[in-house]
């Protein structure tokens, strides 16, 4: 290798990380739409930085496309003073989601994959264990669950942001097909239908083309195609557990050749 190699290498590094980089503050993003009501600070940076314009990973699927104009609409069309009447509306809406769940589009993974739609189930207890493989924890269970869709997208930004994050992006894969992306598109499709307001479901639409583009892009960079719903569904089916049954045997009789 020259010295003009070893420079388009150190080149080609650099722009990997920063993209990388990029994706990981795009889902820091997300993480803030989703985990609290929108305030006047919040929405005046929207407004500002031109979101969802202002993404580093540009979308270009049809679903994508759809999003990111119906989200930049909505943004587009935002009051210029954010009133109180205003953010209360929006504040009713995004408790409706996430805090009382009138919509029934909960923003936990264990609903959407329990058969009795409960909270605090399996997915969630894996999650966690993604989580404690990496040396993280959810700040209080209780009041978000490990299976949140916030701490989802959390996690991701963050394996997105460590270093060397290309070593990462087959666990990223794994963990979006086993979790995050089971039940993030019945998600949106709900919250679209059924919120108060275009806000919100731009944010939810928007989330989903993101994460689906991400995925594929993830799969194009590590040449391993994405399984199929059929495939994540068996390879996520509980194992049968084996246990050892002490052989007794009745008086007499031996056992059978």
């Amino acid at each position: 290798m020259n010295l003009s190699d070893e420079q388009n290498d150190n080149s080609n590094d650099e722009q990997i990380t920063s993209f990388f980089l990029a994706v990981a503050d795009d889902l820091q993003m997300f993480v803030q739409l989703h985990a609290k009501e929108p305030d006047s600070e919040l929405l005046e940076a929207l407004v500002s930085c031109g979101f969802p314009n202002s993404l580093g990973l540009k979308l270009v699927s049809e679903e994508g496309n759809i999003a990111t104009q119906f989200m930049a609409r909505v943004v587009e069309t935002l009051p210029e003073t954010f009133d109180d009447e205003f953010l209360d509306m929006l504040a009713a809406d995004f408790a409706d989601i996430y805090l009382n769940h009138s919509l029934q589009a909960s923003p936990l993974e264990s609903v959407w994959i329990d058969e009795e739609k409960l909270t605090c189930q399996v997915s969630m207890f894996q999650v966690r264990a993604w989580y404690e493989n990496y040396g993280l924890m959810a700040e209080n269970w209780r009041i978000r669950p490990d299976d949140d869709l916030v701490l989802q997208l959390q996690f991701i930004s963050h394996l997105f942001s460590i270093a060397d994050p290309l070593k990462q992006l087959e666990a990223i894969a794994r963990f979006m097909d086993e979790h995050l992306l089971r039940w993030l598109d019945q998600f949106a499709t709900r919250v679209a239908h059924r919120s108060a307001t275009p806000y919100f479901s731009g944010i939810a639409l928007l989330t989903a083309a993101y994460c689906e583009e991400l995925r594929d892009l993830i799969a194009k960079t590590t040449n391993q195609p994405r399984p199929s719903q059929e495939e994540i569904a068996e390879r996520m089916k509980p194992k049968p557990v084996s246990q050892e049954v002490p052989l007794s045997y009745m008086p007499g009789i031996g056992p059978a050749v």
